[in-house]
């Protein structure tokens, strides 16, 4: 008789791995997915390998996926994994290193043979000894095999029925975690139902063996269950990833202007996706252009600002270095033009599908001359919607260029996002002209915002001059006047300036003055805010302050610094955040810690340093 019981957890870590063509990605998202219809509060972490091709069944190939899921929100995809799916011993040695030490491993038994194992750089035939786990909870149902067998019948040849293997290995998840299947079989008949039945019908298949295999042969100890999540606000939920969220946000910037958006862009890692995402809605007025490199991308952009829409362009660090040139033409002309960084492992090509933070200085200075921008980074997935609709706020209302950083972490990382009413947005009234009494002078200001006005091509009466060339103050004409150069450079830096007067006072997370400050922007915050939350719970007096408004920073810096014994600023670079507040406050000591091997923090790490530094007091 079995024994097995249902324990309940509060959060449980799942980790999904195999070769590039294996479904991981597919995978890990149905599994969160499921896991969010229920209320589960989830954060994801999508592992891409680096290499294009690298050879099957190699280290180099691997594909992960892990999610986060919990009664509660979850802040990020968590260090380390209660769970790992390993489709080939590559994975398995891959992800090792991963394991929690109680975590279970399911191994799909039929890679364990002698060539995988080579392949994968074993030096033996025991994989689970070699690497030390041999106290661990390891499970190897023949998964490819028995796959095959549960879609016998349906005609499928052997490599379609071998493909279906990653969802036998879903449905051992879901009973795992008592995750049910609805949910997923909807997604099949959608993806398949209609284009190939027999497909659908052996995913289908492939799902219940997985999960009727688990149940009949009580491979588990115990199966686990994790109640919905409490601390989520009423609403409409749906699951959105950051590059998803970012195009979103775009949109509803533009609904709330009335002006036409428009996307100029090349495709690249990790950023492609918020083109795709855009060219999908027609419906909304968006218009895209899949240029043929990334300067074309940004200056088919600069133009349709020129014709009067919200433009945006969407790259990663390389394309960024190329649209410099253009995006000193964008802060020149004065025009409402957003640029997204979605950033990844440098320089050159570097590392196309791991995360970083090192393009900062390149946001801020990476243009000739006295180019200033305003510098926005989101911290999260969700709200990567909002500071993409500021960031188009901010351009339009101040007919100004914004640089919006996100990166390959939080842009392919997805999390339950409460869809907003747009009412509870705020108007965004571009400053269009279409009339004039005598002449009209196209760079006289608002004494407000300091922003020109915005007059649409073709407007009677309206016609003037812009270009790449120093224009006078008020006209727009060429000018060459020495003086006339010092107050529009003078103006376009106070332009920008004058944002932080609309943008939040700088808050802290934690109580207002303690021993350690932790300091961080972008997306490390969830990691970051999780190390701090730890050590607060344990009555240590350390707080975050995390930065979204780069420049300008917003008010009440200096202040908040001044509460604080120790300061330590923390980033995926090599101290570029850091460089720049010891600029912009030379009298306060910032110490650092740094990480730049493609992935994110750990809170573990996080708070292993923060307690060394409280240990030096």
């Amino acid at each position: 008789m079995s024994t097995q019981q249902i324990k309940h957890l509060s959060d449980v870590v799942v980790r999904f791995s195999g070769d590039s063509g294996d479904g991981m990605q597919l995978t890990g998202t149905l599994f969160s997915d499921a896991a969010a219809v229920l209320g589960n509060g989830i954060s994801t972490f999508p592992d891409f390998p680096a290499e294009i091709r690298a050879p099957q069944g190699t280290v180099a190939g691997v594909s992960g996926f892990q999610v986060h899921l919990g009664n509660s929100r979850m802040a990020t995809p968590g260090d380390f994994c209660d769970a790992l799916v390993a489709m080939n011993p590559a994975a398995l040695k891959a992800n090792a290193k991963w394991l929690k030490r109680d975590a279970t491993v399911i191994l799909d038994g039929d890679s364990l043979n002698e060539k995988e194992l080579r392949k994968a750089g074993f030096a033996t035939d025991d994989p689970i000894a070699e690497l030390g786990l041999a106290g661990y909870n390891v499970v190897a149902p023949n998964i490819t095999s028995m796959t095959r067998e549960a879609v016998e019948g349906l005609g499928c040849d052997v490599k379609s029925a071998t493909k279906c293997k990653n969802m036998f290995a879903l449905g051992i998840c879901f009973y795992l975690y008592n995750k049910p299947m609805e949910h997923t079989f909807e997604y099949i008949e959608r993806k398949f139902g209609k284009k190939d039945p027999v497909i659908a019908e052996a995913n289908v298949r492939a799902l219940k063996a997985g999960y009727n295999y688990s149940a009949n042969t009580h491979i588990f100890a115990n199966t686990y269950d994790i109640a919905p999540a409490a601390d989520l606000a009423a609403g409409t939920y749906r699951t959105i990833n950051g590059n998803q969220a970012t195009a979103w946000g775009f949109i509803a910037a533009s609904q709330k202007s009335g002006r036409p958006l428009f996307c100029g862009s090349y495709p690249i890692t990790p950023a492609t996706v918020i083109l795709e995402e855009l060219a999908k809605r027609r419906d909304l007025g968006v218009k895209t252009v899949q240029a043929e490199d990334e300067i074309a991308g940004i200056c088919t952009s600069i133009g349709a600002a020129f014709a009067g829409s919200l433009a945006v362009t969407t790259t990663s660090g390389p394309g960024l270095s190329l649209k410099s040139e253009a995006m000193g033409l964008a802060v020149m002309t004065e025009l409402p033009l957003v640029v997204v960084d979605v950033q990844r492992g440098g320089p050159s090509t570097g590392l196309p599908t791991k995360t970083e933070q090192s393009d900062l200085l390149q946001a801020l200075y990476g243009r000739n001359g006295e180019a200033p921008m305003v510098v926005i980074a989101a911290s999260t997935p969700s709200d990567c919607f909002h500071y993409a609709f500021w960031a188009g706020k901010i351009a339009l209302e101040r007919m100004t260029p914004v640089l919006l950083l996100t990166d390959g972490f939080i842009a392919n990382g997805s999390e339950p996002w409460r869809v907003p009413a747009m009412k509870d947005y705020p108007e965004i009234k571009a400053p269009v002209v279409e009339s004039v009494e005598g002449d009209f002078f196209c760079y006289d200001r608002d004494p407000e915002t300091a922003a020109r006005s915005w007059a649409i091509p073709g407007t009677p009466a309206l016609e003037h001059r812009i270009g790449g060339l120093e224009k006078d103050k008020r006209r727009g004409s060429v000018s060459h006047d020495p003086q006339n150069h010092q107050t529009m450079t003078e103006m376009r830096a106070e332009k920008v300036a004058r944002v932080a007067g609309v943008i939040p006072v700088q808050e802290v997370v934690g109580d207002p003055e303690g021993d350690l400050l932790v300091v961080g922007w972008g997306g490390t915050r969830g990691h970051l805010q999780s190390a701090v939350e730890k050590m607060r719970a344990e009555g240590k007096r350390v707080s975050l302050c995390h930065f979204n408004w780069i420049n300008p920073l917003p008010r009440g810096v200096e202040e908040i610094f001044s509460r604080f014994g120790r300061i330590v600023v923390c980033e995926l670079n090599m101290g570029q955040f850091a460089g720049y507040l010891r600029m912009n406050f030379p009298g306060v000591a910032f110490a650092q810690y740094n990480k730049v091997q493609g992935l994110p923090f750990t809170v573990d790490e996080l708070v292993g340093h923060f307690d060394s530094l409280l240990k030096q007091d």
